[in-house]
């Protein structure tokens, strides 16, 4: 099930997946916003900093996850919820264009990159045995899981990201429409659709269940983007935002860890509902934070190789986001030989997770020189290997 599965430690799976001065608008007494120079509608023109470390955060996190399965991790820093409020952002700001435009816009930045890394997998999977049947039209667009065999299951079992994107992507135009006209219900009652599957109907089995799952769990957090762009954030006075995230954070913690032995771990990826809750408190206070202090993180700048650090995981996003599964089970081979000469058996930690997870990100590495290029195409850039 979507929300239920989620891809564990790589080495015990082998092969057989707006930028502001900070003196805008701010009281002197305090530093923070004042309430009557706060635009409705916060507009950016370049990158904002604090947005793309969270992004490059939620990324390493992703493959911290994949590497150790530490259950934890999730609620250190909730990376899928984080990722999908950057997205609603995003997305809230470019649908001040022509939705059509801005969708197919998506589309081209999205299914290219999907399309190259796909036909290795499903190479690799057809010289493994497996044989397509018509539901391999999900391998062009990624409206539901797609097919595939136990030999590429840890690749292709993280494209449950990529389809509940796409779904938000091409619901964004109806979502935003409905979010103006009500901003704060709209978004309180978009914690109801896990509500229900968790305590009154369940999702059915197949796609359709997994996309259902997805969909309820994220949409606060998408949801929160728009509430983000539009000011809606902004306005939020701390004792009410402290109260929300408070509720969900606690609920959404309770939940997980009175309900381990239905779900056999306290771990969220495996828990839809405190996944849910937890990720909406968490990404609230983030989201919150960064509109009511107008956090740019413009510090980052004086830090060269951290920018820069900063700057190849946005560009390099969806590559990382695709091919660190792959490269996580390249190392687990790749380790295997080292133990065949001496002084690598008697000198270097090959039967370390964190060896496996230095190994994983220098694979990862190599992946992005190799093929990152597909972003540049996609987005209509002359392809670089580094941006």
């Amino acid at each position: 099930m979507g929300a239920h599965s989620r891809t564990g430690p790589a080495r015990d799976v082998r092969p057989s997946p707006d930028v502001r001065s900070p003196s805008d608008g701010r009281s002197p007494s305090d530093g923070r916003p004042s309430p009557d120079a706060r635009p409705s509608r916060p507009r950016s023109a370049g990158r904002d900093r604090y947005f793309d470390t969270l992004r490059a955060l939620a990324l390493i996190r992703v493959v911290t996850y994949h590497t150790f399965g530490w259950a934890w991790c999730g609620m250190v820093f909730p990376s899928m919820g984080v990722m999908f409020a950057l997205a609603g952002t995003l997305m809230a700001r470019s649908l001040e264009h022509p939705a059509p435009n801005v969708l197919s816009s998506r589309l081209r930045r999205l299914l290219p990159p999907f399309w190259f890394w796909g036909f290795f997998v499903v190479l690799a999977m057809l010289v493994h045995g497996w044989m397509p049947g018509p539901q391999i039209v999900y391998w062009i667009v990624p409206l539901g899981d797609p097919p595939g065999n136990a030999w590429g299951e840890q690749a292709w079992e993280i494209l449950w990201y990529l389809r509940t994107y796409l779904w938000f992507v091409l619901l964004s135009p109806a979502l935003l429409w409905i979010f103006r006209k009500a901003p704060v219900p709209v978004l309180l009652l978009s914690l109801a659709p896990v509500l229900v599957l968790n305590f009154l109907r369940t999702a059915p089995d197949g796609r359709l269940g997994s996309a259902l799952w997805d969909l309820s769990t994220y949409v606060f957090c998408w949801l929160l983007g728009f509430a983000h762009r539009d000011g809606v954030l902004e306005r939020a006075g701390p004792v009410p935002v402290a109260v929300l995230a408070a509720a969900a954070l606690g609920y959404g913690a309770w939940y997980a860890f009175s309900h381990q032995a239905a779900f056999g771990t306290y771990d969220l990826d495996e828990n839809p509902l405190a996944q849910a809750l937890w990720s909406a408190g968490f990404v609230l206070l983030l989201m919150w934070a960064k509109a009511y202090f107008r956090t740019d993180f413009a510090w980052l700048g004086r830090f060269r190789r951290l920018d820069r650090t900063v700057t190849v995981f946005n560009a390099r996003a969806v590559t990382i986001y695709l091919w660190h599964e792959i490269a996580l089970v390249l190392a687990v081979p790749l380790i295997d030989r080292f133990w065949q000469v001496p002084a690598f058996e008697a000198y270097l930690p090959l039967d370390s997770q964190w060896f496996l997870f230095g190994v994983g990100w220098l694979l990862i590495a190599v992946l992005v020189l190799l093929c990152g290029w597909v972003e540049d195409v996609a987005a209509r850039r002359k392809p670089r290997l580094l941006p």
